[in-house]
């Protein structure tokens, strides 16, 4: 990951309770999936650097954000890059 942008914002989480937010989840979980997607490294590298762009960038728009909503947003975003590493990371709540 190239650079962090930090934010203050505070993400409601599925429970109800609140904590900051974490660029490097995003990216974490992104890369993750395109691995699991049996992408390269580089190219899984490549793809998480701008979903995770995009998605700092939209959070800082909002007041008030859910994991939901960032999560529906990421696949989103990543499915512009990978259909398969967008479903793998929509499907993975599923089984765990």
């Amino acid at each position: 990951m190239k650079k962090k942008h930090k934010t203050e914002l505070r993400i409601v989480k599925r429970k109800g309770h609140t904590e900051l937010y974490d660029e490097k989840k995003v990216y974490d979980s992104c890369y993750f999936a395109c691995r699991n997607a049996h992408l390269s490294g580089k190219e899984a590298e490549e793809i998480s650097n701008k979903v995770c762009v995009s998605i700092t960038k939209w959070i800082k728009k909002r007041k008030v954000v859910s994991s939901n909503d960032i999560f529906n947003a990421l696949i989103q975003e990543l499915k512009k890059h990978n259909e398969d590493a967008a479903f793998l990371y929509e499907t993975h709540r599923d089984i765990s």
